[in-house]
């Protein structure tokens, strides 16, 4: 790892550029962003020099996990010009997502029921947000040439290139980053995607803003799995997006009983914390949740083959994941669901069909051994309680995010 980042020029030298042609510029940009739908935008350099030692700290104790891809690409992470020769700017942009009659208690009430990440409720977000970032670096490109200067090098990321989007959002003054590693706005919550376009041009850059947490802990202490091991660190093994999303094989026996409902990614830390009271709804409508996964029956889920799995989550990113996982995830949810014996038909019965394999099969018959501990429970007369953690995560969103409840 270098001591320090090296200086990089832009692909283009823009010496005539007068400061406040590239202030009026840089306004016009954000003006611009919030026609093509993003709530805001912010501006920013590419030296994330400070990141690389947490970083390197972070893979160093392995909470990536599976996610090799984490580390694959080195310190380029944190050197954006690295991943785009010339990029001197970084053009931060963030996305609100909170779908309309969210239903989180509702949801995480009724353990008969998936519980869905809202972020993948509608139409994934990478596309989208791509395509508009590439239409703002055309405006750019259209206004310099305008004026008669030479046409700007840009390219538009989305999540899924080797950058460290939520640093680059903090130091363009969207957010700051919150003890569960999230970007939070004062007026918008956490609820909202990030998008970056590298350019060459010498913008001037945003002033980030100060951490707003405090004293909170709310994420860290409502998290199911306990996977804030430290304020702004997360163990991804322990995440329970990591373990329904990322993770290929089982998922290891502790943590099952913990994942509750949740069939695909987790918002726990989100729906504690304070600061998304506030949160605005989405104007977009690729992400309000569809019908078919809007609070779903759990056996109604776990009975869809693949083909119908792969029509119904056309163009979403529960999609990714693929049928098998999405079995291995729902039984979880079933095991943890109250004793039923048609969950207990359910189960038995999907061992039996063709698109099971060896992973499916184990968590199923955990699932089975969770019915059957639960019905012999009840047979002696215990009544069984849900979990208390998310007792506390329901009463939290009732009592802060009531429109959302």
């Amino acid at each position: 790892m270098s001591d320090s980042m090296p200086a990089i020029s832009p692909i283009h030298d823009y010496p005539k550029l007068d400061p406040l042609l590239l202030t009026r510029l840089a306004l016009q940009i954000k003006a611009w962003g919030k026609e093509l739908g993003f709530a805001q935008v912010g501006i920013c350099d590419t030296d994330l020099a400070s990141e690389e030692p947490k970083l390197q700290a972070w893979l160093d104790k392995g909470y990536h996990g599976e996610m090799a891809y984490m580390a694959a690409h080195g310190m380029m992470r944190a050197r954006p010009h690295e991943l785009h020769a010339g990029a001197v700017r970084v053009i931060s942009a963030r996305m609100n997502y909170l779908p309309a009659n969210a239903g989180f208690a509702y949801n995480l009430k009724d353990p008969n029921l998936g519980y869905i990440s809202r972020y993948a409720g509608g139409r994934d977000y990478h596309k989208l947000i791509r395509n508009r970032l590439k239409k703002l670096g055309q405006k750019i490109e259209a206004e310099l040439i305008q004026l008669g200067l030479q046409k700007p090098n840009f390219r538009p990321f989305v999540d899924s290139a080797p950058v460290l989007e939520r640093p680059l959002a903090e130091k363009a003054g969207l957010g700051w980053t919150g003890k569960h590693s999230l970007i939070l706005n004062k007026d918008a919550g956490s609820w909202f995607f990030l998008g970056e376009l590298l350019i060459d041009l010498p913008l001037p850059v945003d002033i980030p803003v100060s951490d707003g947490c405090n004293t909170c802990v709310a994420c860290i202490t409502s998290c199911p799995t306990q996977a804030i091991v430290e304020p702004y660190v997360v163990d991804g093994r322990r995440c329970i997006s990591y373990l329904t999303i990322e993770l290929k094989g089982a998922i290891p026996e502790e943590f099952r009983p913990l994942i509750g409902n949740r069939i695909y990614g987790c918002d726990d830390c989100q729906l504690v914390c304070p600061v998304n009271a506030v949160a605005p709804l989405t104007t977009e409508t690729d992400f309000h949740i569809r019908s078919q996964i809007k609070q779903p029956d759990l056996l109604n889920l776990f009975d869809w083959n693949e083909a119908t799995f792969l029509k119904l989550t056309e163009g979403s990113a529960i999609r990714r994941i693929g049928h098998k996982r999405w079995l291995r995830n729902i039984a979880i949810a079933l095991g943890n669901a109250p004793a039923s014996e048609a969950i207990v038909v359910a189960l038995k019965n999907r061992k039996e069909t063709d698109e099971v394999d060896e992973v499916v099969l184990e968590h199923i018959d955990w699932a089975l051994e969770q019915q059957a501990s639960k019905a012999l429970e009840i047979s002696k007369g215990v009544t069984l309680v849900g979990s208390r953690k998310t007792q506390r995560v329901i009463r939290s969103i009732e009592k802060g995010l009531p429109r959302d409840a």
